[in-house]
């Protein structure tokens, strides 16, 4: 059986695919999933979490997306693709909970279990994009070290 973060993992994808598709409420379709499938009160706990994270910051989120993978605009993008992205930008840059390796370890992992044979490659090269740019930041000087 899985963990609990890739059971939720994989509950807040199908919940996120499904409003990127048919637009259903996104809370509504996490809490079916979680009554028809029984799951453990952790599991939901944390896909609400990450679909909320991803829902507000999604703007921003998808803007990372864009700007990562220039050559494929959002709207031709595969959605399983779009939405595994979502999810783990959100990890890596907004959740903090989780260590980024281990964000796009499990990113990939859910390509290669719901997308095509692509899938894992191109998101494991989206998101190793964005990690690296999110190291390069510059770190902010402290005021009192300015001169």
């Amino acid at each position: 059986m899985p963990g609990i973060r890739r059971q939720a993992r994989v509950i807040a994808l199908q919940t996120l695919y499904e409003y990127d598709t048919v637009h259903h409420a996104p809370k509504e379709v996490l809490q079916r999933h979680a009554e028809e499938r029984h799951l453990q009160p952790r599991v939901t706990e944390y896909a609400y979490e990450v679909l909320e994270g991803v829902c507000g910051h999604l703007t921003e989120i998808d803007a990372h997306i864009q700007s990562a993978a220039r050559e494929w605009p959002l709207q031709q993008m595969a959605r399983i693709d779009k939405n595994i992205l979502r999810l783990a930008i959100y990890e890596i840059l907004f959740n903090n909970t989780v260590p980024a390796k281990a964000a796009i370890n499990e990113a990939v992992e859910l390509a290669k279990l719901f997308g095509s044979d692509t899938s894992s490659r191109f998101v494991n090269g989206v998101l190793g994009t964005i990690f690296n740019r999110a190291q390069q930041q510059p770190i902010p000087i402290a005021e009192s070290e300015v001169k």
